[in-house]
């Protein structure tokens, strides 16, 4: 007895098979190492939008400690920047000191009370709009600076009172900074609360909480970061940026200096015409708790496209992006929001008890959610623009300097 022959098209046998049946990329770019079902495996997340095969460059990576990550991200970033690709880190825990430096730059490395200051209320770039849209961009810097000492919304007289504060400020000076903003907030004008149709007591009072808040960046026990003009050592125009916060890693302030950092580096990210940069925020778990870090991380992603920018956080678990606030809340919301703004997902091996999970944010067939559980050291599911991949990334001898994150801990065989 015979079966008839049953036909279907490459879409079809594409959903049938999804890591046996991908179409290729159809681009070049930065070799990632081997695609385990045949061939060599190269990404390009600025080549791919071009080609129409992505909507957005920006990246997720996931995995657990130990599963490859960080030496992917690193290398990664390492063979960008053989193409002219500018890199700018956000590095909570200290880690990109030695890619920095094979890149030609030093990491800025931050610490309460240390020698460096960056200025996140910096004018941008000159551009369209000139002064006012320097002016705008200051305003949406301050009032993420805010959100994220307040860890929540600013109130409607909250975000008039940073404005009225800049306007003062900008009135005595042609730089603005978290200290002079503290002072016209702390002490506001009578012009100031006119401007807003307040009473000088009712905008004080409206504002105390903010202007505290903000304090501490200046006074308290954050201070030494934020609370002056950029420092001239400090060089945010080269090809690489590394801005080393493991000072304050464990600080619960992580959130707002996070965003103070991530506003500081916006000129280093907005190259100019022409320019490609990527955009990484390691241990992004730790920055989404905070409400203002969220929706500053979401407006740099949904900005990508028009900056020349792609977005790269890395995270431990796809649980992450559940467990930064309750169902449902914004935090949350903000979160998951990332995997939707991010068309490149990189995949290394998760716990079973992730799998629902992971199959529910990151659209994983039955298929795939058995491949991430057996996932080896180095082997990664990739997930680009609704194709799938495994891929087993490959180290070069000379790169194991930049990626070694434990050698004082254990002796690992090359691979």
């Amino acid at each position: 007895m015979r079966i008839p022959a049953h036909e279907a098209t490459t879409a079809q046998l594409g959903a049938a098979y999804p890591l046996v049946a991908s179409r290729a990329l159809p681009t070049g770019g930065v070799l990632v190492g081997r695609d385990l079902l045949g061939g060599a495996f190269v990404h390009d997340p600025f080549e791919l939008y071009g080609a129409g095969a992505l909507t957005n460059p920006n990246m997720l990576v996931f995995g657990q400690i130990g599963r490859g990550k960080s030496a992917f991200v690193k290398t990664y970033l390492y063979r960008q920047a053989a193409f002219g690709r500018r890199i700018v880190v956000l590095d909570p825990k200290g880690e990109y000191g030695p890619l920095a430096r094979a890149l030609g730059a030093s990491p800025v490395a931050l610490a309460p009370g240390g020698p460096l200051r960056l200025n996140p209320l910096e004018a941008a770039l000159a551009g369209p709009g000139g002064g006012s849209e320097a002016a705008r961009r200051r305003l949406a810097r301050c009032a993420a600076v805010s959100s994220a000492a307040l860890r929540r919304e600013l109130s409607p007289l909250e975000h008039a009172g940073v404005e009225v504060a800049l306007d003062d400020v900008a009135s005595r000076s042609a730089v603005a900074t978290i200290p002079s903003v503290v002072e016209a907030l702390l002490e506001p004008t009578p012009a100031a609360a006119r401007a807003i149709g307040a009473s000088l007591a009712a905008l004080r009072a409206g504002t105390r909480d903010l202007a505290l808040e903000l304090r501490r960046l200046v006074h308290g026990e954050l201070r030494g970061m934020f609370d002056g003009p950029t420092s001239p050592d400090v060089e945010l125009d080269g090809p690489a940026v590394v801005l080393d916060l493991s000072a304050v890693y464990h600080s619960p302030a992580l959130g707002v200096l996070v965003t103070c950092a991530a506003a500081a580096l916006e000129r280093a990210a907005d190259g100019g015409p022409g320019a490609r940069t990527i955009l990484v925020v390691d241990e992004a778990w730790a920055v989404l708790a905070n409400l203002g870090a969220a929706r500053y991380l979401q407006a740099s992603w949904k900005l990508a496209r028009s900056r020349g920018l792609a977005n790269l956080a890395v995270l431990h678990r796809v649980s992450d992006l559940a467990a930064v606030g309750g169902a449902g809340s914004a935090v949350s919301r903000l979160a998951e929001g990332l995997v939707a703004d991010s068309e490149t997902v990189v995949c290394y091996a998760q716990p079973a008890a992730e799998l629902a999970t992971a199959a529910a944010v990151l659209g994983l067939s039955e298929e795939e959610s058995r491949a991430v559980l057996r996932l080896g050291r180095g082997v990664a599911l990739w997930k680009v623009g609704g194709r799938s991949f495994l891929v087993e990334h490959r180290l070069a001898r000379a790169e194991r300097a930049l990626v070694d994150t434990d050698a004082r801990l254990v002796a690992r065989p090359e691979r």
